[in-house]
């Protein structure tokens, strides 16, 4: 399966190993970490739009 992932450029080291990269695939938006790449995360737009909605809210503050 050929996926493009994306990554932050945010991302916090120049090696790109501290950051979370996103894709599209079949339908659903896929996650990982760049050093962990074999562990995926697979969820809906309307379920990441939730997250990041309540991300920018500071709903997940406590956890940074």
């Amino acid at each position: 399966m050929d996926i493009q992932w994306h990554k932050s450029s945010k991302s916090s080291n120049a090696a790109g190993s501290d950051c979370l990269e996103l894709a599209e695939h079949d339908g659903q938006i896929l996650m990982r970490e760049s050093d962990n790449p074999d562990v995926v995360i697979r969820t809906t737009r309307a379920q990441l739009r939730a997250f990041l909605d309540g991300a920018k809210q500071g709903e997940f503050d406590n956890l940074a």
